[in-house]
C-alpha cells in the first residue's frame, strides 16, 4: 500500500520518471509546474510529507533547526524507499529521476544513501545533511546535482560542498551550482536541472 497521498501527471507509456519532493510548508502541487519545466513530457509523482510541524507538512521530524529527529528520519527513509519502488514499479518508466527542494531534498538524499539503484539523475535543490553518510558504492555512476545559495541561512554553503564531495567520493558524477542569495529558488538552478535531466540524445 502507497504510504504517501500523492499528485501525478501522467504520460504515455515509456516516458521518463521523475519525482518531486517539496520543501517545509509545501504540498504536493507545489512543485508540479516546476516538474513540466526542467523535464517536459516526463511522468510526474510528488508526494505530500506525511509529518506536520505546526501545520507546516514535511518529511520527517527535526527537533530544531538543522537537528533531526534520526529515527523519524530513518523511518521515513525506509518508507519513502518503499513508495519509490512501489510506484517504479506500477509506472514502468524509460527512466527515472528526482528533484526535491529544502525537506524535499533532504529526504531524496536519504534515498540515495540506501538505495541509490532508484534514481539514475537527481537534483538537490538547498539541501542540509547534518551528519556524515555511510560509505555507498550504489552510487557509482549516478548522477546528483546540488543547488545551493552561497548566502544560505538554513542549508550553509560549506555544507553543500561536503555533501557533493561525499556524493563524488562514491563515484557519483556530482556538482554544485550556485547563486548568491539565500534559501530561494533562482532562475540558474532550474536551468541546471533541465540541463542535468534532459534526456540523452
Amino acid at each position: 500500500m502507497d504510504s504517501y497521498h500523492f499528485a501525478e501527471v501522467a504520460a504515455p507509456q515509456g516516458a521518463p520518471l521523475l519525482f518531486l519532493f517539496h520543501g517545509t510548508g509545501g504540498d504536493e502541487t507545489g512543485l508540479i509546474g516546476l516538474g513540466s519545466e526542467v523535464l517536459p513530457g516526463a511522468h510526474l509523482i510528488a508526494p505530500r510529507g506525511d509529518v506536520s510541524e505546526h501545520g507546516a507538512l514535511r518529511f520527517f521530524r527535526r527537533t530544531g533547526e538543522g537537528v533531526y529527529d534520526m529515527a523519524d528520519f530513518a523511518r521515513a527513509t525506509e518508507t519513502m524507499t518503499a513508495f519509490l519502488r512501489a510506484q517504479i514499479e506500477r509506472v514502468r518508466p524509460s527512466s527515472v529521476a528526482a528533484l526535491g527542494y529544502s525537506n524535499g531534498a533532504n529526504i531524496l538524499a536519504a534515498v540515495l544513501f540506501t538505495a541509490p539503484e532508484l534514481v539514475a539523475k537527481s537534483v538537490l535543490m538547498h539541501p542540509l545533511i547534518p551528519f556524515e553518510p555511510a560509505p555507498q558504492t550504489g552510487l557509482a555512476g549516478r548522477d546528483v546535482l546540488i543547488t545551493a545559495g552561497r548566502r544560505d541561512p538554513i542549508a550553509p554553503a560549506a555544507g553543500s560542498e561536503r555533501l557533493s564531495a561525499y556524493f563524488a567520493a562514491q563515484g557519483a558524477r556530482s556538482r554544485v551550482v550556485w547563486h548568491e542569495g539565500g534559501h530561494e529558488l533562482r532562475r540558474e538552478e532550474l536551468l541546471a536541472a533541465r540541463d542535468l535531466l534532459a534526456p540523452e540524445s
